[in-house]
């Protein structure tokens, strides 16, 4: 496929990028093709520091990195100034985004390296408009699990009224197409908070971003399915995958930059190019003095910010539980204070940002405290390690459900601001990591769940496979 030219286009988030560049890189090698990977200049300075200019032209690897500006070249936080700044950033986004990444287009139509497929992930609804407007085929890239995108599918088709009307009440089940029965408190947050500016502004884009697929399916000549390529394991939501005939939906994941290595199958893996600068202290040296599954693992994702009440409780609960600890408490996210004292107690050890999948590799680490970002979720799968979920916002009731029905972990209850308080954190650490039947089923089927996703990735594995569909499927269509 050497004369294919895959142009990623991803929204500047570090869960965002991560995905993105797992699959550019599998795409690269699986191919030989031609593949670049557009992102903000927000976000490209920051995997890029020591460029000439923001906005320079990087090749790395099998990989060229060709930024569009969003309008904010310098970055900029969604949960500040509230929702009228939330939805002033989507009109900036997409208003500038669109021209810029015209001129991504043209820039490679010019030096005669033309785009000849454009991927788009969530948010980038426009790019996928652009592209359209260019004809150039597209193909959306779903960096949630499948069974967030049958939820905001079928949301969309039928179901907005049934949810909104149930929306004060937590326990009431909605049954979806091809999906069991959720309660209102396991869907995205966007359905029961209509109140929330910054909420709703976000949402904008994901509800543009599912309507991009009957856009598209509407305008085949031909009837085909629209192709949805999706960051999940066959293994782990085969019923969802098959729940959506409208689509033709193609599992590609886990798209986890650190597992990608020689195409998925070992090698050595891409270079990290983080948002966040890695913490200089010694960690995995510190884990490697630790008795194993004895660590538990903290970290709250890369962008939610988390309150000085919830670092209070978690500095208490984990100081109170006795146990070892690695806690991530990004720079942005810390107090003048300290959260009214020292965050680590002789026993625990804080760092503002981690290799995450090497720590959660690590046999020392017994437990993962999670916002259950998917991100997060897919790379506690990936490597076996236990959960605790605590979900914050978005798609992460969802994602917590999905560690329940899996048996890897448990949901923690958090109180009314969303903040898991001291007692419920020992308890909850007690039925991860304690000798009870339950916490041994956990760390079994954690173990299980692994194995299957190593299945999934090995050479000839489920990975390989649909990976092999998908580039056969766009190879009959070029011809």
């Amino acid at each position: 496929m050497a004369r294919e030219h895959f142009l990623v286009v991803a929204f500047p988030g570090q869960g965002h990028i991560n995905p993105a560049r797992a699959l550019a890189a599998r795409l690269a090698r699986a191919t030989g093709a031609r593949v670049t990977l557009s992102a903000a200049v927000s976000a490209h300075r920051l995997m890029f520091p020591s460029l000439g200019a923001p906005d320079e032209e990087v090749h790395d690897g099998a990989i060229s990195y060709v930024p569009y500006s969003d309008g904010y070249d310098s970055g900029f936080s969604l949960f500040s100034g509230g929702g009228d700044g939330a939805w002033g950033h989507v009109e900036t986004f997409e208003r500038v985004g669109r021209e810029t990444f015209t001129g991504v287009l043209e820039r490679l139509d010019g030096r005669g390296e033309p785009a000849t497929r454009v991927i788009h992930a969530i948010g980038m609804y426009w790019a996928a408009e652009v592209a359209r407007e260019r004809g150039v085929p597209c193909v959306q890239y779903w960096i949630q699990p499948a069974t967030m995108l049958a939820v905001y599918y079928h949301y969309l088709h039928g179901y907005e009224e049934l949810v909104t009307e149930h929306a004060a009440e937590p326990e009431f089940a909605v049954t979806m197409p091809g999906l069991p029965p959720m309660a209102i408190r396991d869907l995205p947050s966007f359905f029961t908070n209509k109140t929330d500016g910054t909420l709703a502004a976000l949402f904008f884009g994901i509800r543009r971003t599912v309507q991009q697929l009957d856009i598209e399916r509407s305008s085949s000549k031909t009837g085909a399915k629209p192709m949805v390529l999706v960051n999940t394991v066959d293994a782990l939501e085969a019923s969802v995958i098959t729940s959506l005939p409208e689509l033709d939906v193609i599992p590609v994941g886990p798209a986890v930059v650190s597992l990608v290595g020689d195409g998925g199958n070992g090698g050595v893996p891409i270079a990290a190019r983080d948002l966040y600068k890695h913490d200089e202290k010694d960690y995995m040296e510190w884990l490697d003095t630790k008795p194993t599954r004895s660590v538990v693992y903290v970290s709250f994702g890369s962008m939610s910010a988390v309150s000085k009440r919830q670092k209070e409780e978690m500095r208490r609960g984990l100081a109170a539980s006795g146990r070892p600890y690695l806690w991530v408490v990004r720079k942005d996210s810390r107090d003048s204070d300290a959260a009214g004292g020292d965050l680590a107690a002789e026993q625990g050890m804080v760092v503002e940002w981690c290799d995450q999948v090497r720590v959660l590799s690590h046999p020392a680490v017994g437990c993962f405290v999670t916002h259950c970002g998917w991100n997060s979720t897919l790379e506690s799968v990936s490597c076996g390690t236990p959960v605790v979920a605590v979900p914050q916002w978005s798609d992460q009731d969802t994602n917590a459900r999905l560690v329940v029905e899996w048996g890897v972990g448990v949901r923690a209850t958090v109180a009314a601001d969303r903040v898991l308080e001291v007692d419920e954190l020992i308890r909850s650490l007690g039925m991860v990591m304690g000798d009870s039947e339950k916490a041994a089923a956990i760390r079994t089927s954690s173990a299980t769940w692994k194995a299957k996703v190593q299945e999934a990735m090995a050479k000839g594995g489920s990975l390989d496979q649909n990976l092999n569909s998908f580039l056969n499927k766009i190879a009959h269509d070029a011809a």
